[in-house]
C-alpha cells in the first residue's frame, strides 16, 4: 500500500497485522483517483471525510494531492492509531483529524460542526449492510451539499440501490469483487427504488 501521487508520493503506508481491515487495493485506488481527477480536477481546497477509514489510505491520498483537510472516522482504536501513524509517515497530520467512533454516530456528531465536505469516502466492511445505512443517513445530512461527491466502495455482489432520496448514483465501476459508486445530490427528491 503506497501513496500514488502528490507530496507524499511513493511513501509506503502501514498495514494492519490482522485481516479485520481490508485496505483498498492499489489498482482500485489508482482507478478511483483517475476518475476523481477527471470529474473534479484539482483537489486543492477540498475538505474530505473518510468513513470506515481503516488505514487512512483514501483520505491520505486526497491530502497528498492537495486537499485542504481530512477527517478520518473509524470505530476501532487500532485502526485510529494506524491512521495517526500513517499521517505521521506522510507528514500530513497537521491537516487531519481522527475520530474514533461508530460511523453513524460520528456522522451525526460531525454534522454539528464540520459540514459540508467536498468529497466523502465510504469504505465499510463488505456485505454487512453498512453501505446502505450510511448512504441513507448522508442523503439527508448537512455533511454533504450540491458540491459534494460521495464515493462508496462495496462488494460487487451486494445489491446496493442507485438512489437514496436526493443522493443519486451517477456512475458505478466494477473491479473484480469491488464496486465503486459515485453519488451526488440531485434536485429531484424521489424515494429510493
Amino acid at each position: 500500500m503506497r501513496v500514488i501521487a502528490g507530496t507524499a508520493r511513493g511513501r509506503q503506508l502501514l498495514a494492519p497485522k490482522n485481516q479485520r481491515v481490508r485496505p483498498t487495493a492499489d489498482r482500485v485506488k489508482e482507478a478511483l483517483f483517475s476518475i476523481l481527477v477527471s470529474r473534479l480536477g484539482d483537489f486543492s481546497g477540498m475538505r474530505v471525510l473518510d468513513i470506515f477509514a481503516g488505514t487512512g489510505n483514501l483520505g491520505i491520498e486526497a491530502l497528498s494531492r492537495g486537499a485542504e483537510s481530512a477527517v478520518f472516522v473509524d470505530s476501532h482504536r487500532e485502526s485510529a492509531e494506524l491512521i495517526r501513524k500513517n499521517l505521521e509517515v506522510t507528514r500530513l497530520a497537521e491537516r487531519a483529524k481522527v475520530v474514533t467512533q461508530e460511523a453513524a454516530a460520528a456522522a451525526r456528531w460531525l454534522s454539528r460542526s464540520e459540514a459540508p465536505f467536498h468529497l466523502v469516502f465510504l469504505d465499510p466492511p463488505y456485505a454487512e449492510g453498512h453501505t446502505q445505512r450510511l448512504l441513507e443517513l448522508l442523503s439527508t445530512s448537512p455533511l454533504i451539499d450540491a458540491g459534494t461527491t460521495v464515493v462508496a466502495e462495496f462488494s460487487a455482489k451486494e445489491d446496493v440501490p442507485t438512489r437514496f432520496g436526493r443522493l443519486v448514483e451517477s456512475e458505478r465501476r466494477i473491479y473484480g469483487d469491488t464496486a465503486l459508486s459515485f453519488l451526488t445530490l440531485s434536485d429531484r427528491g424521489e424515494p429510493c427504488p
